[in-house]
C-alpha cells in the first residue's frame, strides 16, 4: 500500500525518488517537467493554492483556467461546462511547441512527479494524449521501446501534444452537436476520438498521482458511481486527497480507499478488463503486455 507525506509540503519531502518503471523503457527517459512546456490547472471555484505550490516546486509552470460563470452557461450540466472548461485549455495547448500537463483541480500529484519519465516518445509524430492518471484503463500494446498505448477515461491529469489538442477540439463541437448542452460523459470518446484520426494514445505504467475529489453528483444521477481512485501509484502522495482530509478519521479513510482503489485494480487484472484476453491471444507478443500488467501492480 502507498503511504503519504506529511500534509505540509517541504523541499525534502518532495524530493524522493520515484518508483520502478518498466525495465523496457529506455534507461534514461527524458523527465516530465524537461518535456513539459507548461502546465494548466482545471478549476471552477476550489481552492488550488496548495497544487500549485506543489507543481510549482517540482518544476511546472503553472496556471489556473477557471470555468466561466456567465449566465449563458447556467443551464448547462455540470459536466458539459467541464468540457468547455477543458476544451479551452485544449486550445492554449495547441498553441504551444511542447506538450502540455492539464491537471484538475482535486488532483494530487506523487512526490518526485516532475523527476518521473515522460511516459511516450517526444520524437514519436503521432502521439495524440497521453494520462497520467487512469480510470477503467486498458492497455492495447507495448512499443519497441517499452511505452504503453492504451485507454482511459477520465481527465484527472493528462498530456496532450499540440497537435493532438488542436485535433481534440473539435469533440466539444461534436457533443454540443449530437447530445446538445446536457449531462455527458465526452472523456469516454476521447481516445477512440483521436484513434480514428490516426493518433496514438498512451497511458503511464503507474499512476503520477491521485484522484483527490468527491463523486459528481450527476454521475450519480445519471446511473454512475462516480467514485474512481488511482489503482496503483508511483510513489507517496504530496499531500492528503480532500476525500479524507474533512474526515475525523482522516488517515483511517485514507487507507480504506487506498485498499479498495488497489483491490479494484488487481480485480480488473485478474478478469481480463485491463489486459483483454483476446488481445493477448493475438498478441505477437503476449508475455511483454503479462510483464507489463502484473509488473505495475506489484508495489510493496
Amino acid at each position: 500500500m502507498e503511504y503519504i507525506t506529511a500534509s505540509s509540503i517541504t523541499a525534502s519531502s518532495l524530493a524522493l525518488k520515484p518508483s520502478d518503471q518498466p525495465s523496457s523503457i529506455s534507461s534514461s527517459p527524458q523527465p516530465l517537467n524537461q518535456a513539459i512546456g507548461q502546465a494548466l490547472i482545471i478549476a471552477y471555484r476550489e481552492n488550488t493554492d496548495r497544487l500549485e505550490a506543489v507543481l510549482t516546486f517540482l518544476g511546472f509552470d503553472c496556471e489556473v483556467l477557471r470555468q466561466n460563470d456567465s449566465p449563458e452557461y447556467q443551464d448547462c450540466a455540470a459536466t458539459y461546462r467541464c468540457m468547455l472548461n477543458h476544451q479551452r485549455a485544449w486550445k492554449q495547448a495547441a498553441q504551444s511547441d511542447r506538450p502540455t500537463l492539464i491537471v484538475e483541480a482535486d488532483f494530487v500529484p506523487v512526490v518526485g512527479m516532475g523527476n518521473l519519465p515522460l511516459p511516450f516518445n517526444l520524437e514519436q509524430p503521432n502521439v495524440g494524449i497521453c494520462w497520467l492518471y487512469t480510470c477503467a484503463p486498458q492497455v492495447y500494446s507495448l512499443s519497441a521501446d517499452g511505452y504503453a498505448e492504451g485507454f482511459s477515461t477520465g481527465l484527472v491529469a493528462y498530456i496532450l501534444t499540440p497537435e493532438g489538442a488542436a485535433t481534440l477540439c473539435g469533440l466539444a463541437d461534436q457533443v454540443t452537436e449530437k447530445q446538445g448542452i446536457g449531462y455527458c460523459t465526452f472523456d469516454s470518446d476521447i481516445e477512440k476520438y483521436l484513434r480514428i484520426r490516426g493518433f496514438k494514445n498512451y497511458i503511464a505504467y503507474r499512476n503520477y498521482g491521485e484522484h483527490g475529489g468527491r463523486s459528481n453528483p450527476e454521475h450519480q444521477q445519471n446511473g454512475m458511481s462516480g467514485i474512481h481512485r488511482a489503482d496503483v501509484l508511483a510513489g507517496k502522495l504530496a499531500f492528503l486527497p480532500d476525500y479524507a482530509s474533512t474526515s475525523s478519521n482522516r488517515y483511517w479513510h485514507f487507507y480504506q480507499a487506498r485498499l479498495y482503489a488497489r483491490l479494484k485494480g488487481i480485480g480488473r487484472l485478474l478478469t481480463g478488463r485491463f489486459l483483454r484476453w483476446k488481445l493477448l491471444r493475438y498478441s505477437k507478443t503476449p508475455d511483454r503486455l503479462l510483464k507489463f500488467a502484473i509488473g505495475r501492480q506489484i508495489v510493496f
